[in-house]
Parts: C-alpha cells; sequence; structure tokens
C-alpha cells in the first residue's frame, strides 16, 4: 500500500478499513454467500462504526459458519443464547435474531429467484450505478431506490434492514459505485462488469 494514494476520507482512519476499500468495496458481487455475509455484518453496524464490524468480521465468519445461510437458517434458541455469550460479535439479541431470519427470507429469495444476486442485481438492470461524487459530505444516506428495495425485503420478511442499511449494502457489494472521483479505486471500480 502506497501512501501516495488518493483515497476516499473514511478509509484512512486504520490499516482495516484501508485494506477494506483497497480490496472490496464497491467491487460488483454477484457471489451469493458474499452478499449474505454482507447483509448479516450491515445489519449488525446499525448504531455502530463499520470499524468496529470490520474488527469483528473474523468472529461473525467462525460463529455464523463462513456465512451460509442454509447453516444459519437451521439455528435455534440456544444457537441465539450461545451467540450471545460471544464477545467476538456484537451481542444483541435483536440482531442476532433477525440475522437467523434474514437467512431464512434470504433462502426464500434463492428458491424464487434461483440466486439472491439475481434479485438484487435486478434492481440496477445488473449493472452498477457509477456515481460521481467529489466530497465525502456528497454522499447520501439512503437513496429512493435503496427505499424500494429495504420495503422489498420486509415485505419478504427480512428484519433490522432498513433504507439506510441497505443503501451500506449496495455501496459494499457494488450495486454502486461511491468511491470519491478523486479516489484510486475510482476508476478500477468503474471498469468493473
Amino acid at each position: 500500500m502506497s501512501d501516495t494514494l488518493i483515497r476516499c476520507p473514511w478509509s484512512i482512519k486504520t490499516q482495516t478499513e484501508t485494506i477494506y476499500h483497497d480490496e472490496e468495496w464497491g467491487v460488483p458481487c454477484r457471489d451469493d454467500q458474499k452478499q449474505f455475509e454482507f447483509l448479516v455484518l450491515e445489519s449488525a453496524q446499525a448504531g455502530l462504526s463499520w470499524s468496529t464490524i470490520l474488527n469483528k468480521r473474523a468472529g461473525y465468519k467462525k460463529c455464523y459458519h463462513n456465512f451460509k445461510p442454509e447453516i444459519v437458517a437451521e439455528f435455534t434458541e440456544q444457537d441465539v443464547e450461545s451467540l450471545l455469550q460471544d464477545p467476538s460479535i456484537v451481542r444483541n439479541r435483536k440482531k442476532i435474531e433477525a440475522s437467523i431470519n434474514n437467512a431464512r427470507c434470504f433462502l426464500e429469495i434463492v428458491a424464487k429467484y434461483g440466486k439472491f444476486s439475481k434479485y438484487i442485481w435486478d434492481f440496477v438492470d445488473g449493472k452498477p450505478i457509477c456515481n460521481s461524487w467529489k466530497e465525502i459530505t456528497e454522499l447520501p444516506a439512503k437513496t429512493q431506490l435503496s427505499d424500494l428495495i429495504a420495503k422489498d425485503l420486509k415485505q419478504k420478511g427480512f428484519k433490522f434492514l432498513g433504507s439506510t442499511t441497505i443503501y451500506a449494502h449496495m455501496q459494499a457489494t457494488g450495486l454502486v459505485n461511491d468511491h470519491l472521483t478523486s479516489c484510486f479505486r475510482y476508476e478500477t471500480i468503474k471498469n468493473f462488469k
């Protein structure tokens, strides 16, 4: 990593955030397991900093069986109680229960559409939305599209996934390119398919 690279300002606070920004954030993701991972992590983030979640990501990966929705969907009340004792994740009952519920809803979407990725990418006609933000203050917390997706997911039974969480998910999984135009990743991400 070169210190001469210009990055989105949020990504330079910690090395973990920088690596995440440089390697993952905004890269178009069509892998269902990775989509589920980000749904779990973004939902867990509500009310917390993203750096907190990134620092607990390995814990989530272990506790959530590498983010396999078919395993998480089978979690029992005993599993919930065990997770509530594990400091490697955010120990919030509502968030944990929502993640299990959402795994079940996720699998229902997979059954209906073939892939969760197909379902979510259809909202952007299969192509990332490439924004042209110059300042971090221009980035929205949510959009009409994230409102629409969040509403649809809620109708499908998802919990703890409002419009702001969904917009963060869209940014993380590359449905939108919200790297600032001055960021070295902007053009690279723009050319991803």
